[in-house]
């Protein structure tokens, strides 16, 4: 069974940092794309950012120059390293795997607070 568990989120000041990682487990298949997406409250599931199976990123406008994708293929870990984090950055983030047949995997999110 496959399992994405995050983790990394918290409170930090506007101007701050968090990394967020997402552990994957019981994958025995290849992933074409990785990625986050967050969801503020009150509004939809949005892209923040994925990395595809060559090593291509993209990142939505929002956060480019701020955030950074990264994995470890050898752990099947996913990592999001946000810098210069703002009030509107404020969401549950999610890590999201795509399988090379389509199957598609959500963890359960991690809440990411920026307040002063």
């Amino acid at each position: 069974q496959v399992q994405l568990v995050e983790s990394g989120g918290g409170l930090v000041q506007p101007g701050g940092s968090l990394r967020l990682s997402c552990a994957a487990s019981g994958i025995g298949f290849s992933i074409r794309r990785r990625g986050w997406y967050r969801q503020a409250p009150g509004k939809e599931r949005e892209f923040v950012a994925t990395i595809i199976a060559g090593g291509t990123t993209n990142y939505a406008d929002s956060v480019k120059g701020r955030f950074a994708i990264s994995r470890d293929n050898a752990k099947n870990i996913v990592y999001l390293q946000m810098n210069s984090l703002k009030p509107e950055d404020t969401a549950i983030y999610y890590c999201n795997f795509v399988a090379l047949n389509g199957a598609v995997y959500w963890g359960q999110g991690t809440q990411v607070t920026v307040s002063s």
